[in-house]
């Protein structure tokens, strides 16, 4: 399929961008902020600044990784179809499509529990140790979510990694050796 330039580069844009606010806020939550609310004394108010700090970036998260993905499923219709790729590049791009399943599903069980973990006490005010540690006053339930959701974290994180990590692979190749035959599949 031949692709115009100008739709190639808005979708590699929206996939750079959505990977950029995703990963960089999953990042940002699980090493700084979720540690950082040990600084609060009363752990109800942890809770509280936690899930209202999660609850307000889930729609930038979500906004960020469905962007990712809808960049990387419009490419691999098109330019990054397997018969487009050598098979170096078929083989990252499998890797990729496995990653970015990974973080959607992740990233969305993530966005769940985080809202049930909300739930659990008046406005989020949920007792907690950190952001993905309980306290010992946190109900059985809510100390459940609160682990899941730090699986889940590590999980996302670990595949997000690894699609900018594919990225920068592939982007590599791309400069060193381009491939004669996607020339002909674009348009300029």
């Amino acid at each position: 399929m031949i692709v115009p330039d100008s739709l190639a580069y808005v979708t590699r844009a929206a996939h750079d961008v959505g990977l950029a606010a995703w990963l960089g806020g999953a990042m940002f939550g699980k090493f700084a902020h979720n540690p950082s609310v040990a600084r609060i004394s009363a752990h109800s108010e942890r809770g509280a600044v936690v899930n209202a700090a999660w609850n307000g970036y889930n729609a930038i998260n979500i906004a960020g990784l469905g962007a990712a993905a809808f960049g990387w499923g419009t490419s691999r219709l098109t330019e990054t179809a397997d018969p487009n790729l050598t098979s170096t590049e078929q083989t990252l791009a499998q890797v990729k499509d496995v990653l970015m399943g990974v973080s959607l599903l992740t990233g969305t069980l993530s966005a769940v529990q985080g809202a049930r973990l909300a739930k659990q006490g008046p406005d989020g005010a949920v007792p907690v140790e950190t952001g993905t540690e309980p306290a010992q006053e946190t109900p059985p339930a809510a100390a459940r979510i609160q682990r899941s959701l730090g699986l889940l974290g590590n999980l996302n994180i670990a595949a997000g990694v690894g699609v900018v990590t594919v990225n920068a692979l592939m982007a590599q190749i791309a400069h060193s050796h381009p491939a004669k035959r996607r020339a002909f599949t674009r348009s300029s």
